[in-house]
């Protein structure tokens, strides 16, 4: 029938529709569905009838993804509504406590001090108590999850809860922690809680694409509810997390997190924060002329200082963490004194900001969201020209200081908040970096901009009208550049964008954007990379700006050419070999040594059942007792032999099960089931070679060989009789000679489940193109072949490796730029095709093994 598909399909589709319509007119009516009947009869059987039809109707659209998309969004709104407003009830609580205490400054001091340390410490006890996953920022491994990386305890119930609270707790100290990043996390960890709730309706939410779809979704609805800024959450969520995207999941990311941030803004109107929906920081800079194109080279400074500013965070962040790992006395005293890093951090930190002492150099009494606010005023702090000086007024009052000016102020709030955000990062508390770097990059912009409106104090002279200039714009610029910078990312300026509400500074802002990811990226790799690297987690990093070299490099330059394998007529000794020298989750499965034509791949596990069925205690018993039954079959079927014959589906009891203790080690336990593993013995070498070779996996899934040997209808149990008696006419040396006998058999795959089609890359393909399908596909490895014949493998590793270039000195060698033009001039040779076709037409007398279709053996019914 395959080969149907023109004329005899259609003409017989045609025939079959009109014998419908024919019978149309006869038809009888439906009947209800048998479930219905019972609710048919009585008085309000319509009603019944009904209700049910809208419940089954309510269950079906559960499973529409705009459903779910609201329901995350919802939620996600609903908790970073209550985190912000417990975040700000404990932020005020430490004002309330430090204004108090104005009488005495040890006092103040010590409640300044105290209060965040406190919740610091709980923060870090708490989440190492209950989920120690749930410590850090979370988008280095949403990033690995989303490439297809399993982690455990990533993303289940009280890593949510730890996360919520000890991110509550962390920010609500008032340290220079950020939130954008956990809420990335606490996104999807909602979104997958979600999705196994809904899963009691229906079976679609168990499915794995589907749920790394709705992961991708998660991920911008956190970024979106935390900023209010769904546009910039999506596209900064793509930037962060993925790769490659795919569009189709575009839609469901800006659906989820528009809704996610008008729900969470409603709820600021409807608690009175705000009186309508408006941006979080929103300015007022001038509309009719933001800037003047003079400006623009100072911007352009800003974009390259913030690139290298960027850069210089990573470095420090990571040799923070590089240090306090290698010290290992260190190491090992703060392993042991878990939480008293992180109160030492505290402590130096909120010493350093105390307002009445060097906190005053560095407006300490602010908070991010205040510092924000202030850093984004529209008004210039310094001199304006021949006016008095500016009053300062509220909150702007910080950042005066009696014995010094603003610059100063700034610079001192610049470099201390830089060191201190990058030390506070590395607390194992549930923290995000994005925030603290956010306003360094603000602090930067709004000096710069000082430094522009004392060098022009009435502002640039164009056409005979004079417009000031305006800092806050310059706050505007630097933060998004650095920010940018840190996690390598453009969409920031949307962010920037959408949390001031004003898009008068487009150009400026892309400007500094683009020139600080250009010196970043050249230098360091980003924040998340960083830390991906530190806690080695297994992801690709991508391809660098500026190596030329690397696209020059191939496959044949980086691959493992002494791999292990496994080969079509090997014997079960080999399979324990390969065990022991390798730990490969996939072997190759190749003709033979000499031909090495790739057959396809055989999963670890599947040869450790092959291997643990041939060395079964089971069929080392049926041996014994054929080879009993053969010496003298009456005797000891007449006398010493009792079966006890039971059937698993109409016995009423439970059989006996077999004794523990028999009297030899070698045959201690018969299994009721092949599954069974059988217990290690001081004397049972097939029990001690298997626990040596799959100590990884205790329990050993029967294979279907072992099924159809030893399971039917019925189960046959041995009698401690046998037993014994086959207990005693085996030693230790008989059952390694018996064991030496079965590894010298030839490997059956028929039971063995393999894959006929493993990835594989030819030689020649290039480190970018290998970049490339590792990245789209999520693979950990492929397999390298050269006309059809497996040459060697590459994996995660060693392309990661070529990618950071620390394998140039390892033998690996960078092809020069004409290699390419010089191999492709050499074709293969009439050897090399010969030896293909006599290798091609052996290979056509050896069948791949396969299972037996359901119907037998006339499966060859493709059309000649």
């Amino acid at each position: 029938m395959y080969g149907r598909y023109t004329q005899d399909l259609g003409t017989f589709a045609k025939d079959e529709a009109a014998r419908l319509r024919l019978q149309e007119g006869d038809t009888p009516r439906p009947r209800r569905p048998s479930e219905l009947l019972e609710y048919t009869q009585g008085r309000c059987a319509p009603c019944r009838v009904c209700a049910l039809q809208c419940q089954r109707f309510l269950i079906s659209k559960v499973g529409e993804d705009w459903v779910f998309l609201i329901l995350l969004g919802l939620v996600m709104a609903l908790v970073s509504w209550a985190m912000d407003f417990a975040i700000a009830t404990c932020l005020q609580a430490q004002k309330w406590m430090y204004g108090g205490l104005d009488t005495n400054v040890l006092l103040q001091y010590m409640a300044w001090v105290t209060y965040p340390t406190v919740l610091i410490t709980f923060s870090a006890g708490f989440t190492q108590i209950l989920a120690p996953q749930a410590v850090g920022s979370g988008i280095p491994e949403m990033k690995t999850i989303l490439r297809g990386i399993v982690l455990k305890e990533y993303l289940t119930l009280k890593t949510f809860v730890a996360k919520v609270i000890g991110l509550t707790c962390a920010l609500g100290s008032g340290m220079p922690l950020g939130k954008e990043g956990p809420f990335v996390h606490i996104a999807s960890m909602c979104a997958a809680l979600l999705s196994r709730f809904l899963s009691l309706f229906g079976g679609f939410y168990e499915n794995e694409a589907r749920n790394i779809e709705m992961l991708a979704a998660a991920c911008a609805v956190g970024v979106g509810c935390c900023f209010a800024a769904p546009i910039g959450g999506v596209l900064f969520s793509i930037e962060v997390t993925s790769t490659f995207f795919a569009v189709r999941n575009y839609w469901r990311g800006f659906f989820a997190a528009t809704f996610s941030a008008f729900i969470f803004r409603v709820l600021a109107v409807w608690n009175k924060d705000e009186e309508t929906i408006t941006a979080l920081f929103k300015t007022r800079f001038r509309l009719d002329f933001p800037f003047d194109l003079q400006e623009l080279p100072a911007f352009a400074v800003i974009g390259i200082a913030s690139g290298f500013g960027g850069a210089l965070f990573v470095y420090l962040n990571r040799k923070i963490v590089q240090f306090m790992r290698r010290q290992k006395t260190i190491n090992r005293f703060l392993m042991k004194k878990r939480l008293l890093f992180p109160a030492l951090v505290t402590l130096i930190i909120s010493t350093l900001t105390f307002p009445p002492g060097f906190g005053q150099f560095m407006a300490g009494q602010l908070t991010q969201k205040d510092t924000l606010v202030t850093l984004f005023d529209n008004q210039t702090w310094a001199k304006q020209g021949i006016n008095d000086e500016f009053e300062y007024l509220g909150i702007l009052e910080a950042w005066r200081h009696p014995r010094s000016n603003v610059f100063v102020t700034l610079v001192v709030f610049i470099l201390m908040k830089f060191w201190m955000s990058a030390l506070a990062t590395t607390i194992p508390v549930p923290c995000g970096a994005f925030m603290p770097v956010f306003v360094i990059g603000a602090a930067f912009g709004r000096l710069v901009g000082e430094s522009m409106a004392a060098w022009f104090p009435d502002g640039i002279h164009t056409d005979s009208n004079t417009y000031r200039i305006v800092p806050g714009g310059y706050a505007v610029v630097g933060a998004a550049a650095l920010s940018g910078a840190v996690t390598h990312t453009v969409s920031t300026a949307v962010i920037v964008f959408e949390l001031t509400g004003q898009i008068s500074h487009i150009l400026p802002v892309m400007i500094a954007v683009i020139l600080a990811n250009a010196v970043a990226q050249s230098l360091q790799p980003s924040l998340y990379d960083s830390i991906i690297r530190i806690k080695k987690l297994p992801y690709l990093p991508e391809l660098g700006w500026g190596h030329h070299e690397k696209y020059n490099v191939r496959v044949e330059d980086i691959m493992v050419r002494d791999i292990r394998y496994v080969t079509l007529n090997c014997k079960y000794r080999d399979l324990q070999q390969v065990l022991h020298s390798t730990k490969m989750k996939n072997l190759p499965l190749v003709e033979s040594a000499e031909s090495m034509i790739l057959l396809g791949s055989i999963e670890r596990t599947q040869v450790g059942a092959l291997l643990s069925n041939q060395l079964s205690p089971q069929r080392r018993l049926l041996a014994l007792r054929q080879k009993a039954l053969s010496e003298d079959g009456h005797r000891l079927s007449d006398s010493s032999i009792r079966f006890q014959i039971s059937t698993d589906t109409s016995s009423g009891t439970p059989a006996r099960p077999a004794l523990r203790k028999p009297l030899k080690p070698a045959l201690k336990r018969v299994p009721s089931s092949p599954a069974d593993s059988p217990p290690a013995g001081s004397t049972d070498h097939a029990g001690i070679a298997l626990k040596s070779l799959f100590c990884a996996n205790a329990a050993t899934e029967p294979t279907e060989a072992q099924g159809t040997a030893y399971h039917k209808a019925k189960r046959v149990r041995i009698s401690i009789v046998e037993e014994m008696i086959l207990g005693d006419q085996v030693t230790p040396a008989e059952i390694l000679e018996w064991e030496e006998q079965q590894l010298d058999q030839q490997v059956d795959f028929s039971s063995a489940k393999i894959d006929p089609a493993p990835f594989q890359l030819v030689e020649h393909t290039s480190l970018h193109k290998t970049h490339t399908i590792f990245s789209l596909l999520g693979l950990d490895h492929a397999f390298v072949t050269s006309i059809g014949r497996l040459v060697g493998m590459v994996s995660l590793k060693e392309l990661r490796k070529a990618i950071e270039g620390s394998l140039t000195g390892k033998g690996v060698k960078v092809r020069p730029p004409l290699a390419s033009f010089r191999d492709s001039t050499a074709s293969t040779t009439e050897a090399d095709t010969t030896a293909l076709r006599q290798l091609w037409d052996r290979h056509q007398h050896h069948h791949m093994p396969r299972e037996a279709g359901p119907g037998g053996d006339n499966d060859d019914d493709t059309p000649k």
